[in-house]
């Protein structure tokens, strides 16, 4: 088979990516791994978003150049969303996931083009070299010798088996578990050797312990939190907080919901990495103030996710002098989720549970009228600008699209059908213009976290649903919180007690199976699994059910991307969610920062190690 072919729609995705404004001198971050062997040959690449494309950062400089270990001071880092956890495994916000990554890693990362980089691994499992069975029902991998935990432990086999074994409890409620799912056994066949057996074959082997959700965990530290002690045990809270870990950093201080500083391990594999004797990684504010920190204050070194109406961004960027946008690409989509659930605060413990369906938003007709009635395109160009494409599609990338133009069919604002919709279902208009059914008001709450470009496109919906008789109130919970992981939290995405909800997410590796399959109905957040599951909707579909099995179990690559659209194409139907940006990601680096090389498949801060000045 041609095991190349499977990542080569990867390089279309990326060089169809916009870039606002050139990208920083980025040295790859370590010599891309030849292309893992693949159980199946993906479709042909295809081409790219038809729109301005620009390279990947290019090396400037030789590795050779580069200093060694120690020699830069702090590194400064701001999240305008503040870290609440460090465990990768409980964490529910993005923010979390990177936060921990300067400590816990997996087996393997993922660089920009879709090359698995291995980490803890000596090299990534092929069929050629015999990692991968010949039949896809097992990988192995081969574990590096070289290395310790910060406390100065051997890393081995039985730290990975663990991993699995507190994640595949379903009273750890892993936020991780969609890519647990399918194992059938992890054991360590000695002590650098981890054997995973699927209980099918596996087109997609890679699934577990690789990019942003596959952190090793030490066993010494978490064996006493598997299940509910994972979140309750003081303990295991602590370790929660302060995780052990073979990354280039540990922990010394966390602040959750404003700070974690770390210092170097000084067991860290590569004697000449980090260059920085510290980070500080700070957290809250707002996109705006990161923009304005690091383009015109130089008050930090990397600013995440600047989402940052279009105009703003460029001028803080033309004008500030301190530093540079980097944009790279991911899968993400900016949406709006449904809740099928009641949020109605009276229902007490049984509020947002699947024994109590949303009063409304369970008639495809409402549904449906909300998606017609959303102008997709006044938000895109309004307030992304180039840093956005409307979208009714949750894979906008190749090969499940091949241009701009695939991923916006169907789906222009159509308010007389939106209107048409909600009539046929027995709404009508009240004194004031809002619809009424059965003495009940057509009312959603409808919730993002604080940014100033959310916030406006929450504006730009309520108008749009006003048009058609429904009434919005709008609510906005700060970043730590909406994106926290604490299961006592009402405000988290987990429990979702709104209507709608918006945010932006996407699959974290070239992969879809483990995003796609988060969706199903056995994933549903409750509070029986600390709100922490990946259906946050509690979206119930039983023929979603049977196409992510079938996508799981599908080795041919032509029919797998058949299943993945159809999956797609029946959130969009049956519009669980609705689609509305595709979204490139833009940070913000000093323009004296050098070495990094953001992925859209990993965790922003995944090369951390390599960063210097």
């Amino acid at each position: 088979m041609n095991q190349q072919r499977i990542w080569s729609w990867m390089a279309a995705l990326l060089t169809g990516a916009m870039v606002l404004a050139a990208c920083g001198g980025a040295p790859p971050a370590q010599a891309p791994t030849p292309p893992p062997a693949t159980p199946t040959t993906a479709a042909a690449a295809t081409a790219a978003p038809a729109t301005a494309a620009t390279a990947a950062p290019a090396p400037t400089e030789a590795p050779a150049a580069r200093p060694g270990r120690g020699e830069g001071d702090t590194l400064r880092i701001l999240y305008w969303q503040a870290p609440t956890i460090l465990n990768t495994h409980l964490a529910v916000g993005t923010k979390d996931v990177e936060a921990s990554r300067l400590v816990l890693e997996p087996l393997a990362a993922i660089d920009p083009e879709g090359n698995f980089v291995p980490l803890l691994a000596e090299e990534i499992p092929t069929v050629e070299n015999g990692g991968v069975a010949q039949d896809f029902t097992s990988i192995t991998w081969k574990l590096r010798k070289d290395v310790q935990w910060s406390d100065g432990a051997p890393f081995t086999a039985a730290d990975v088996v663990f991993t699995y074994n507190y994640c595949a409890d379903p009273k750890t409620a892993c936020t991780s578990v969609a890519a647990f799912r399918g194992i059938k056994s992890v054991e360590a066949l000695d002590d650098y050797t981890v054997k995973i057996t699927w209980q099918a074959a596996n087109s997609y082997p890679y699934q577990v312990f690789t990019s942003a959700r596959g952190a090793i965990l030490q066993k010494a530290q978490f064996e006493k939190c598997v299940g509910e002690a994972a979140s309750t045990a003081a303990d295991c809270q602590a370790a929660n907080l302060a995780p052990i870990g073979t990354g280039p950093y540990k922990v010394v201080e966390f602040k959750p919901g404003d700070v974690v500083i770390y210092e170097i391990n000084e067991l860290y594999r590569d004697p000449e990495r980090p260059f920085f004797k510290r980070v500080e990684l700070k957290g809250g504010g707002d996109a705006p103030s990161a923009a304005r920190a690091v383009l015109q204050a130089g008050e930090v070194d990397w600013a995440w996710n600047l989402q940052v109406e279009a105009a703003v961004l460029q001028q803080l960027a033309n004008q500030g002098g301190q530093g540079i946008l980097v944009t790279y690409n991911t899968a993400n989509v900016e949406r709006l989720l449904i809740n099928f659930t009641n949020p109605d605060p009276a229902l007490g413990e049984e509020r947002g549970q699947l024994s109590q369906p949303h009063p409304f938003l369970t008639d495809l007709n409402v549904r449906r009228a909300l998606a017609l009635a959303i102008d997709r395109k006044a938000i895109a160009e309004q307030l992304y600008g180039p840093a956005g494409y409307p979208t009714c599609t949750l894979l906008w990338y190749p090969p499940f699209a091949e241009s701009v133009a695939d991923i916006f069919k169907g789906c222009d604002q159509d308010i007389a059908e939106a209107n048409r919709l909600l009539d046929e279902a027995g709404w009508t208009r009240g004194p004031d213009g809002v619809r009424v059914k059965d003495g009940r008001r057509l009312s959603l709450l409808f919730q993002t976290n604080v940014n100033t470009l959310r916030q406006k496109t929450q504006e730009l919906i309520k108008a749009n649903w006003a048009e058609i008789g429904v009434e919005t109130e709008l609510k906005s919970v700060d970043g730590s919180v909406f994106f926290g992981s604490d299961p006592g939290n009402p405000d988290n995405i987990g429990h979702f007690f709104a209507d709608i909800q918006m945010y932006t997410t996407g699959a974290t590796e070239p992969d879809p199976t483990s995003h796609l399959c988060g969706w199903i109905s056995s994933a549903a957040s409750q509070k029986e699994n600390e709100w922490r599951g990946t259906n946050n909707m509690r979206w119930q579909n039983a023929e979603y059910d049977a196409l992510c099995d079938q996508l799981r179990k599908e080795l041919d690559p032509a029919r797998r991307v058949e299943i993945a659209r159809q999956m797609d194409a029946l959130i969009v139907s049956d519009v669980a969610m609705i689609p509305l940006v595709a979204r490139p990601r833009v940070a913000g680096a000093s323009k004296d920062l050098k070495g990094y090389n953001p992925s859209g498949w990993d965790a922003e801060l995944w090369d951390v190690a390599n960063w210097y000045k």
